[in-house]
């Protein structure tokens, strides 16, 4: 018996390394030229586009002005890290970006996943069609228009909110130049905007639920909210905790668009995040050397984020890699 065993150990092995052979891997090669061909665009623009910027990050090391370039400047070091985390208006931006993203991300990730299963369980097609429809079409508007509908609803002279307001209560109210209640129309704006397609996401796993065990539940009695909570939530867990760990690589990632077409003076103080600092210091001020250093540090945390958040998930078993 252990003879034959290890026979057939060494049958296996040879089959492996006949398997491995150049000729073998040449065959697979060849089999497998068209997917090169079609993934060539995708690997050319990663490498374009996001890897060979990264060489621009040395600007973060140096003095860098227009004329000596990128690789003329002055080398100065940690300077620019030092300057930039002794800046309070520095400190403040990246508070108020900490405090709307995780606003936005922990209070609107589930509306996608609530709203994905409303849909699933809805029987009427026409009905069912409709709310896509309105649900879908903010993602395909800009920043801009959508802005520009929230200031028509929520101006304190014009908006049609406080034409409302000033009926009820005969005052209106500046939604959009208190602090606490621009935050709340800023978060529930980026809600309305991305709610929808975020859920078909969730809508194509729940796809993949086997419609059995929603039988076997009905027949055991379950209702409609239990079925839900043990066998829709499990069925997509993996897709959560993907779209999860994904969204923490975004924590220091506050939309400009949105940002820049809601702020005002009145809110500077909880409004300016990374990106319009960005824009401010970097763009308008010509201070190159901060901002690369701002931004290399904004890199460096959401890394930092997504592989804390893997390894969380991992312990679960749903890992990322």
């Amino acid at each position: 018996m252990r003879g034959t065993t290890i026979r057939q150990s060494i049958r296996t092995h040879n089959q492996l390394g006949r398997s491995t052979s150049p000729s073998s891997r040449l065959r697979r090669l060849k089999m497998n030229i068209p997917w090169l061909i079609m993934f060539t665009p995708v690997a050319l623009f990663f490498i374009i586009f996001k890897y060979a910027p990264m060489a621009g990050l040395v600007i973060a090391f140096k003095n860098y002005t227009v004329y000596e370039g990128v690789w003329g400047s002055q080398w100065v070091g940690l300077d620019n890290f030092r300057m930039l985390f002794r800046d309070p208006s520095a400190i403040s931006t990246i508070r108020n970006t900490l405090t709307l993203s995780l606003l936005s991300m922990f209070v609107s990730f589930p509306f996608p996943i609530m709203l994905a299963i409303f849909l699933n369980e809805v029987r009427k097609l026409w009905f069912k069609k409709t709310v896509q429809t309105l649900v879908y079409l903010p993602h395909f508007l800009s920043w801009v228009i959508v802005s520009g509908m929230v200031i028509t609803l929520f101006s304190q002279e014009s908006g049609i909110v406080n034409h409302l307001l000033e009926k009820l209560t005969g005052a209106t109210y500046p939604f959009l130049y208190k602090e606490g209640s621009w935050i709340t129309v800023f978060v529930a704006s980026g809600i309305w905007k991305s709610a929808g397609f975020a859920a078909i996401i969730y809508l194509a796993s729940l796809t993949t639920i086997d419609p059995s065990l929603y039988e076997a539940a009905c027949m055991d009695g379950a209702g409609k909210m239990r079925q839900i909570w043990h066998i829709t939530l499990p069925g997509i867990r993996p897709t959560i905790v993907l779209m999860l760990i994904l969204n923490m690589g975004h924590v220091l990632e506050v939309g400009f668009d949105q940002v820049f077409t809601l702020q005002n003076s009145a809110v500077a103080a909880v409004s300016e995040v990374i990106s319009t600092y960005m824009y401010r210091v970097g763009l308008q001020g010509f201070q190159f050397g901060l901002t690369t250093a701002m931004g290399l540090f904004e890199s460096v945390v959401a890394f930092i984020l997504v592989v804390l958040t893997n390894m969380i998930a991992r312990k679960f078993n749903q890992g990322l890699w």
